[in-house]
């Protein structure tokens, strides 16, 4: 693999694409094309796509071509651009529709944000970053603009310290190492708050991100991690920091989300 295609695996600690054989380049450069879109764009062109991806432009025309035609990319003949197809919304609803946590959680979660005017998500690790699979907000008169598909920080947020904190350590240590080469050198202070993190789970029974992912939010999260083996996913609850009282946040508010995950655990797993 070539230097300037290390992006599309970089982030992935489980993928050595030079060992591993079963290992399919081009299956994994058209996903990463998929993955250049970004939030709120409507189209971009092979030029964009190449700069995003690190990719070759011949590459780039063969991939956004093929995808096309599986209804992956609309290609816009006024523009030149591409923009993401219903195929791919289809792809993320069969995934949603297919977690049956989401079905169980959602009510619960909208109990405790209604009980405590904050948000409430679910999230699952996206490469370097936790994802929402599901959102729920409180009746605050101002909550934090993140819902279903949101991307936040799997290193300084309450959802991404469970998350890591609740990982055997055969599986952290590389994922560690990762976050340590992205972070460069806020990585002594983000490590610092991991490790805080991997010990408030162990004590309490939550994780916490005062400020450290962004200064005007403070959240608090426990990990779900389900008893068939399957992916471990993590809870969250937090709002802007001018409205949490982080002493509230661990005393009053800690306890309910805790209770709400072991009750989602003993609803699927107990019947």
């Amino acid at each position: 693999m070539r230097k300037r295609d290390e992006a599309l695996v970089a982030d992935d600690p489980a993928v050595d694409e030079e060992k591993d054989p079963r290992f399919v380049t081009a299956l994994a450069r058209g996903l990463e094309l998929l993955r250049a879109f970004r939030r709120n764009e409507t189209a971009l062109g092979n030029q964009e796509l190449a700069e995003r991806t690190g990719l070759p432009k011949p590459t780039i025309s063969r991939l956004s071509y093929t995808l096309a035609k599986l209804g992956y990319l609309v290609y816009d003949p006024m523009t030149g651009k591409y923009r993401l197809g219903t195929s791919v919304l289809g792809l993320g609803y069969a995934c949603l529709s297919g977690m049956g946590i989401r079905q169980v959680a959602r009510p619960l979660m909208q109990d405790l944000a209604n009980q405590t005017g904050l948000a409430v998500a679910l999230g699952g690790r996206d490469r370097l970053s936790m994802i929402y699979l599901e959102c729920c907000k409180g009746g605050g008169p101002i909550t934090l603009s993140l819902d279903v598909g949101s991307h936040i920080k799997l290193s300084t947020t309450g959802m991404g310290r469970a998350y890591l904190a609740a990982l055997p350590e055969v599986e952290r240590a590389p994922l560690m190492a990762k976050l340590e080469e992205h972070e460069g050198e806020r990585w002594p202070a983000v490590r610092d708050g991991i490790f805080q993190a991997i010990e408030d789970y162990r004590t309490r029974g939550y994780c916490r991100s005062i400020g450290a992912w962004k200064s005007e939010v403070h959240a608090i999260g426990v990990p779900f991690v389900p008893r068939d083996g399957s992916q471990v996913l993590a809870f969250n609850c937090g709002g802007p920091a001018f409205l949490v009282d982080p002493v509230r946040l661990e005393e009053e508010y800690a306890p309910r989300l805790i209770a709400m995950v072991r009750r989602i655990d003993a609803t699927l797993f107990n019947g």
